[in-house]
């Protein structure tokens, strides 16, 4: 709760300190006692401690104010993105599980080969190439050269009464997962090495056990416990990091509408997003804390 509140101030001054929200409001032609109204009317003329106090009694009421912009309840617009950056930041998590894990886990049970290589060159560059330079280079090559792919929007098919995504995902998706992966791939090969050298597993090998048994049983379950870790905070940042990647393919998610809320300063819009991202990550931290037991007894919290 404390952490909330902190990342909620912070919104908050930082918010304020950008300007004055009501001058985007009006019109060219008002007299200052308009706009000295409209400032009273919203309640931007009082202490910014009162307001702070204010803002936190209407959000334990459900109430985060409405958009300046689209003149609707702020949070109303939160929960009507969020599905779709959920459905970006799970099919990105999906395909840096896939390629990070399983290229981390060939370069760790090869080291010094090529697939090593691959595992460390592509842990490299996932983690320096900007995720927005990657989806404009997508589009150019994917979407107006070949012509394989939308170049913005998201689109759905129905199959057995359920909305799901189309090809339309996929770019997106791949340029968002492209840091995500490279942390797997870096960690799962550095996880898998140190489990290999372990004792139990040296003891596996001489009592004749087969690999696959030894992998699924003694390296891949004891490397578990770091990956889990990282694809929690990952997965968090997924979420809240998509702001670039849903603004480059105009993807109708949470983070293109923090865009155009930080952009025409939508005070109650950005705090409502900021309000709630900020539940959705503590949770995530604390569903990944509870995973742990699952993967290892040995871990309990009192």
């Amino acid at each position: 709760m404390a952490l909330l509140l902190g990342v909620l101030f912070m919104v908050f001054i930082l918010l304020h300190i950008t300007g004055d929200p009501v001058s985007l409001m009006v019109s060219r032609h008002a007299s200052p006692a308009e706009i000295e109204a409209l400032r009273e009317e919203l309640g931007f003329n009082r202490p910014l401690m009162v307001q702070f106090a204010d803002f936190l009694t209407d959000a334990v009421q459900g109430d985060f104010g409405r958009s300046f912009r689209y003149r609707q309840p702020a949070m109303g617009l939160v929960l009507e993105r969020i599905p779709a950056t959920i459905e970006l930041a799970s099919a990105a998590l999906l395909m840096a599980i896939l390629m990070g894990v399983t290229i981390g886990i060939l370069g760790g049970s090869n080291p010094n080969t090529i697939l090593d290589s691959l595992a460390r060159g592509l842990g490299l560059l996932g983690q320096t190439i900007p995720t927005f330079w990657l989806g404009l280079i997508l589009i150019i090559i994917f979407s107006l050269h070949l012509g394989w792919f939308p170049t913005y929007g998201r689109n759905t098919f129905v199959l057995f009464g359920m909305h799901l995504p189309d090809k339309s995902i996929i770019l997106p998706a791949f340029a968002l997962s492209l840091f995500t992966t490279g942390q797997l791939a870096r960690f799962t090969r550095s996880a898998v090495l140190e489990v290999m050298n372990e004792e139990y597993v040296t003891t596996a090998r001489s009592k004749g056990l087969g690999k696959m048994r030894i992998y699924s049983r003694y390296i891949l379950k004891n490397s578990a416990i770091p990956l889990i870790s990282i694809i929690g905070v990952q997965f968090s940042y997924l979420l809240s990091g998509s702001i670039y990647i849903e603004t480059i393919f105009s993807w109708p998610g949470l983070g293109n509408l923090l865009a155009e809320a930080v952009s025409t300063r939508d005070f109650f819009l950005v705090q409502a997003t900021a309000f709630f991202t900020s539940l959705v990550v503590i949770g995530l931290h604390l569903v990944t804390d509870l995973i742990y037991m699952l993967v290892d007894p040995r871990i309990r919290y009192r």
